[in-house]
């Protein structure tokens, strides 16, 4: 078995060393050495969020800590990989740089990108180049299945955009949307094709922030937030009037949803989160 040397600080070949030792097939750690790309896939994805999680706390302290934890997922799958004779940490970095030197011609070559919009244009004109996608179907298809619902739909409609299939303005995305809603309420009414209808909806919704060059996921998280600190201020308001929630009317709880607002200050900044 190899040792890992105990130190007072340590690096990323620090990092990769341990998960070595940690993988070791004899002398590792029972969890670590039966691991597979599989066992562990929700682990990336959770980390992942976790450090999305600390920016959005403006925590630089968390935010350190769970960028370990995403290092750490990334060293596993590269050891994991390179046991089994595959690639390895080193293949995961060529593979990276390369890939960023080839996608930024205006730094690495000769190509002018006067802003940060050129060089997404560019940058998805290369990557249709390395990829072999000779259509925009391609390029459609080549968006994970594995990310969130409305991140997907958003990646979906913008290289849909990239060969020109797009509306012009937001105007008629957001005509697009009423017409949406149209069919819905007439789904519900008819109680059939709900499910299609709402997410033709969605779908529309997403269209609209695209445009407004909003992130949708991001959008809808703000909105869930905003619904619990008011839920939390009606329960509040209904625990202290005798209210029982679960019995009151649809006006009892509007007018009670009502106040939270006016509490929170629904013009505030804050509460446009």
């Amino acid at each position: 078995m190899e040792k890992f040397e105990i130190k007072e600080s340590y690096t990323v070949n620090d990092l990769i060393a341990l998960v070595h030792v940690l993988r070791d097939p004899e002398h590792g750690c029972p969890w670590d050495r039966v691991q597979t790309h599989e066992s562990i896939r929700q682990n990336l994805i959770e980390e992942t969020y976790e450090a999305a999680d600390a920016i959005d706390k403006n925590d630089k302290t968390l935010l350190c800590e769970e960028l370990g934890d995403v290092l750490l997922q990334v060293a596993l799958h590269a050891e994991i990989e390179k046991q089994s004779g595959g690639f390895g940490i080193d293949e995961v970095a060529d593979g990276i740089c390369k890939k960023l030197v080839l996608r930024h011609p205006h730094v690495f070559g000769e190509v002018v990108a006067k802003d940060s919009d050129t060089v997404l244009t560019n940058w998805e004109a290369i990557k249709r180049v390395e990829k072999s996608q000779k259509t925009g179907a391609d390029s459609v298809h080549d968006v994970p299945l594995a990310l969130p619902a409305l991140m997907r739909s958003q990646k979906v409609q913008k290289r849909a955009g990239y060969v020109g299939f797009d509306y012009p303005n937001v105007q008629m995305a957001l005509d697009d949307l009423r017409s949406e809603l149209e069919e819905l309420s007439a789904a519900v009414e008819a109680d059939t094709n709900v499910e299609e209808e709402l997410g033709d909806l969605l779908f529309a919704a997403v269209n609209v922030a695209r445009f407004k060059k909003l992130d949708a996921e991001r959008s809808l998280e703000r909105a869930c937030d905003k619904f619990v600190r008011r839920f939390e201020i009606v329960e509040q308001l209904a625990s202290s009037r005798g209210i029982d929630m679960k019995n009151a009317d649809i006006d009892t709880l509007n007018g009670l949803w009502d106040e939270a607002k006016q509490k929170l200050g629904a013009n505030t900044p804050e509460n446009k989160k």
